[in-house]
């Protein structure tokens, strides 16, 4: 499939394939109760664990189930990934709390001058972090371990060396191809893929992550009228020490958009962060997550409505960036570096050097073969590459979409791309 370019022709009007059906059968078959309690007994029923810690997170995942319960267009397939989404973040929640009760000395943990990176989602913030993941000086987290960041100690690994996280993380990938298998070709989700810390919110049921995976404008506008340093000081920064206790290195390096509206609350939790900010034109930004989360609707939703989603992200990645706007000054100079996605995309490497310069990392020969190696192994349109076509599926012209971030425009040397 690679280089292979992909017309979705069927976002308004979904025809789904035989396993779609399937899945979407059986799910109608199962009762699923949405509810704290059913969520709580799962969980302590899988850890043999009920230290739930502060109480205030109930509130949070009530509103969640509130809302899709509310929701009569969410199909029962839906409903189940919900579910057995919010349990694992319940079981997570259960084993640290588990952990740092037995070892405490975790919150001495420092993290200290991490790299990270934000800027629209869509905006290259993903190849970025993989990139400079791949320098091995560097820890990161790979979405296996963000999902799972405590084993569980009943476990061992398999014959074959293998973590169980790993193999769980990889299940949920297989799953998540085969109900939705273009989704590779827009935002692979691999176990060793470089993944977004606010994984580390999830346990706290927090985050902005919940309105990429459901209709949710209740929960953003309880989630934007909430101050989230607690958990970015709370639940996140404590992700992060139990993976470095677990795995030490000297330095981070993290990405996460949500970051962009939210950098009041990074950097009172990390005040020493050289921070990275990615700038895309944002009509393309919205027409790629878009077509991508109406693609995904099909297995989520009875009937996909493309406008909902129009309307929805252009909203929202104005709030993201008016946002972004509002608070860069927060950032140090010195510490701060922006990043056009067309000079990424026409020099990544050296893009990556310049980075480097900012942080005060030297880049070495050993480096430099990691970052090549990862490139020579994932290729750009390695799974295909998506064709956008915002007249036609959204009934929208891109120019006139566009003239609502003309204050972005005017502030940064953002190139213009959808057309």
């Amino acid at each position: 499939m690679a280089g292979q370019k992909i017309r979705i022709e069927d976002l308004a009007n979904p025809i789904l394939d035989e396993g779609q059906k399937a899945a979407l059968a059986y799910a109608d078959t199962l009762e699923i109760d949405l509810s704290v309690a059913t969520v709580q007994s799962a969980a302590s029923d899988a850890t043999g664990l009920d230290d739930w810690g502060a109480g205030d997170w109930k509130e949070r995942l009530e509103l969640w189930f509130d809302e899709m319960n509310a929701d009569d267009n969410r199909t029962n397939l839906g409903r189940l990934t919900l579910f057995n989404d919010t349990v694992r973040y319940a079981k997570t929640r259960l084993r640290i709390n588990a952990l740092l009760a037995e070892h405490p000395e975790i919150h001495d943990q420092k993290i200290n001058a991490p790299i990270i990176v934000v800027g629209l989602p869509r905006s290259g913030t993903t190849h970025l972090v993989n990139l400079i993941a791949a320098d091995e000086r560097l820890r990161s987290m790979p979405l296996w371990e963000g999902q799972e960041p405590v084993p569980d100690p009943k476990e061992k690994p398999g014959a074959d060396g293998i973590d169980p996280r790993w193999t769980r993380c990889n299940d949920i990938w297989e799953q998540m191809r085969n109900a939705s298998p273009l989704i590779a070709s827009m935002h692979p989700m691999e176990p060793d893929h470089i993944h977004e810390e606010l994984e580390f919110m999830l346990p706290d049921f927090t985050s902005y992550n919940i309105e990429w995976i459901t209709q949710a404008p209740k929960w953003r506008d309880y989630y934007l009228a909430h101050d989230q340093t607690p958990h970015y000081q709370g639940a996140l920064l404590t992700g992060l020490k139990i993976l470095q206790w677990i795995k030490p290195r000297d330095r981070w390096i993290l990405k996460c958009p949500q970051h962009l509206e939210q950098l009041g609350p990074l950097m009172k939790t990390f005040p020493d962060a050289t921070v990275v900010v990615t700038h895309r034109d944002p009509v393309s930004v919205i027409q790629s997550a878009i077509t991508m989360m109406t693609y995904s609707s099909r297995i989520n939703y009875k009937r996909t409505d493309p406008q909902w989603y129009l309307e929805y992200w252009h909203d929202r990645v104005k709030k993201l960036l008016t946002a972004s706007i509002r608070d860069r000054d927060l950032i140090p100079s010195d510490r701060k570096i922006d990043v056009p996605f067309h000079e990424f995309m026409a020099d990544d490497v050296g893009m990556v050097e310049k980075i480097y310069e900012v942080a005060g990392l030297p880049m070495t020969n050993e480096a430099r073969a990691q970052i090549d190696g990862y490139m020579a192994a994932h290729p750009r349109g390695k799974a295909g590459q998506v064709v956008y076509d915002l007249r036609k599926d959204f009934d929208v012209d891109p120019a006139e979409l566009r003239r609502s971030f003309d204050f972005y425009f005017d502030q940064f040397p953002v190139r213009e791309e959808a057309g």
